[in-house]
Parts: structure tokens; sequence; C-alpha cells
């Protein structure tokens, strides 16, 4: 892949919010995403992750409607996705833990969100479409799929084909607002 295809790829990846129902997403495809994921850089090589694939109809149902907000309408649209992919934060190894004490950086949570973005950028590369949620019921997303009390669901990733192929003009700030050279 050359310069350009790759910035191609960062500029067609958005967050999508209206899938195609008639299509699954078949395993191989989405374990293809998570090896993008797998092989992520993570501060000490602590990969501090764990993904879980929901698939299944109807508990991809249950734990979409943990993902909805009535009060603000957010996130109604994660039923339609054929896949959601939880991103759990695991614990970091030794040298990331003290790096974190000593620097005063979540570096676990760096770790993940660079996971989850090389999941997406995969997912774009093979024609799927992926949007990042945050915002979700995570006590009920732990008790739903049974994770430790003591882990963080840090992301929730819907997944599969976009209902459009529209690609929508990003409005970003301009390289001068987000830029210096040498200084502030």
């Amino acid at each position: 892949m050359n310069p350009t295809e790759l910035l191609e790829l960062f500029r067609t990846r958005q967050s999508v919010r209206a899938y195609d129902t008639t299509k699954i997403v078949d395993n191989e495809t989405i374990l293809n995403c998570i090896e993008a994921a797998r092989i992520a850089p993570s501060a000490c090589n602590a990969q501090p992750w764990k993904f879980i694939i929901v698939n299944q109809p109807e508990l991809k149902n249950k734990l979409a409607d943990l993902t909805s907000s009535k009060v603000l309408g957010m996130n109604y649209f994660t039923k339609q996705a054929p896949v959601l992919l939880v991103v759990v934060r695991e614990k970091a190894n030794f040298s990331s833990m003290v790096g974190q004490v000593l620097k005063d950086k979540e570096y676990p949570l760096i770790d993940v969100g660079i996971a989850a973005i090389q999941f997406c950028l995969q997912a774009t590369a093979n024609g799927l479409s992926t949007c990042i949620l945050g915002w979700f019921n995570e006590k009920g997303v732990r008790n739903l799929l049974a994770i430790p009390r003591n882990k963080r669901v840090e992301l929730i990733i819907t997944v599969g084909y976009a209902a459009s192929s529209d690609i929508r003009k990003k409005i970003r700030k301009d390289t001068s607002e987000i830029l210096s050279y040498n200084m502030y």
C-alpha cells in the first residue's frame, strides 16, 4: 500500500449509524479485523485488552439496548449492526503499571484506543463500517456478558455493512489550528 492509499483509507473510514440489515458479517472477516487489533502497539507490550465479539442476534440486541439513551436519543441504530465488539481494558503488565504511576498517564487507555482504531481501519479495508461508542451502561454490559467486576468496558464498536455507500465530507479543524513547529 502506498502512502496515498493509506491516507485514502483514513479519509473513507467514518462512523456509520445505518447498517444494511440483510448482510451478514462472516467470522473470517471479523477475525481479520481482530488480528489488526491484536498486533497493535502498546506501552511495554502490555496488550491490556480483551475483545468480545457479540453476533448472536438475541444477545446482540440486549447489548444494543444497553447502548441507547431515551433521554438523549443516542445510539438507537446499534440494533441494526449485525456485530457488536466489546473492548475490555485488562490489567497492564508490571512495566506499564510502573510507567503509569511514574508518568501519571493511563497507558492502557491509550493502548485500547490504538487497538480499537486498528480494528476499525481494517474493517474499512475489508468493506465494513464501524462506529466507536463510549456511551453505554457499563454495569449492565458487564452483567450481560459475565465480565468480571474488576474489568472496565471501555468501548463498544458497531460492525456491519453500511446502508449507504456515501462518504460524508469530514469536518475537521484546519491544520493551522492544530499544528505548530518547535513551540506551542
